[in-house]
Order: structure tokens, then sequence, then C-alpha cells
């Protein structure tokens, strides 16, 4: 097998492995659930961040209807683009229900931090690796060599600065070492208490 062929092979399995979980995030969201929050606390990034997801699903509804119309004389061509529009405004809310079933979650019993963004982050901290954490609102992000910004709307609100380094498996299994993790909170500030009082508060 070429190395072209795998990672042909690898990619493929990523796209359908991000399908299924917007899938079953779509139901968990119907349900009212959420995923892998146990017994920690979840502190959600989807707010705010649902206006634009519906907005942008209602104006692919528009274009599905359009299209549609206009495509009535070609029933193979319409059968087709009505599949693809139908899909892509599924996709469009199942982004925004895994933005809101998978929050971030922070858990004492297991002594880590789990920072997610939809389907496509999910990284696990140590509480012993965080060396500092701080509110800091952000507007831009450049890449940078140890360095991960979880972005909602181009935006992060909190800061994370590590001991040592944790490895972020990115979203075609490619394995980064990053020692500073920028992310995105509703309440950043209940964040920042949450992390300060479990990990730096006196022990008695």
């Amino acid at each position: 097998m070429t190395d072209g062929v795998r990672v042909g092979r690898g990619v493929v399995r990523a796209l359908v492995r991000h399908e299924l979980r917007l899938m079953v995030s779509l139901l968990l969201w119907l349900a009212r659930r959420t995923h892998g929050a146990g017994g920690g606390t979840a502190f959600g990034y989807a707010r705010g961040h649902g206006a634009v997801m519906f907005g942008f699903a209602f104006v692919c509804v528009v274009e599905t209807v359009v299209l549609s119309l206009l495509l009535l004389d070609w029933p193979t061509v319409h059968a087709v683009v009505l599949f693809l529009d139908v899909y892509t405004v599924v996709i469009v809310v199942g982004l925004h229900a895994a933005d809101v079933v998978r929050p971030h979650v922070l858990d004492p019993d297991s002594g880590t931090l789990r920072i997610r963004r939809a389907v496509h982050v999910d990284l696990r901290i140590p509480l012993e690796r965080i060396a500092s954490v701080r509110r800091e609102l952000r507007m831009s992000h450049e890449r940078a060599d140890g360095e991960l910004n979880v972005e909602v709307g181009s935006q992060t609100t909190v800061t994370l600065e590590l001991t040592e380094p944790v490895t972020h498996v990115t979203f075609f299994g490619r394995p980064r070492e990053v020692r500073i993790v920028r992310l995105h909170a509703d309440e950043p500030d209940a964040l920042v208490r949450a992390l300060a009082a479990g990990r730096w508060a006196p022990q008695t």
C-alpha cells in the first residue's frame, strides 16, 4: 500500500467518524442530554454562536427551496441537489448540536480538564500540569508551535499555561505537543475560579 493510499484512507475514516459523531450529537441534543460530562462540572461555549449557525442553516434552507423549484424539469439533478442541500442543513444543525452537548468538563475526581470544540477537539489536561490560568479575551490568533487555540466565533476567553506539554490529536490524527491552550467559555470567570479553587487552593 502506497503512502498516498494510506493517507487517503485515513482522511476518509476521519470524515466518516466526524459525520457519525455529528449525528450522535444531534440525537443527544434532541434528547436534551450531554456527552462525557459524567460527575464533572460542565462549562458551555455555544451561547451566542447558535444564532449564527441557525442563520446559516436558514440560508441553506432558502437555497434548497429555490434550487428545488428551478430544477423541477430535471428530476435526476433535482434529486441529487435536494439530497445534498438537505444533508448540508443537517450537518450545520449537527455542528451546533455538537457544541451544545459536548461542553468543556472539569472533573476533580479524575483530576482533568477536558477541553472540547464540537467533535473536532477533545483534549484532556491533567490539573497538576496547569501552571497558570487567566481570563484573557483574544479576537485574533496566529498559529504557533506548542500552542492550541480552541476558538468559538474567532475568540477565546481563557488562557492556560502548562508545566509540561500534553498531546493534542488533530482532526486527521496527527499528534501535536502543546503547552499553551486558549479556549472559549460562556462563563470564563466561573471556569477560572473553579480551576483556581481546585488546583491552587491551600490544602488543609
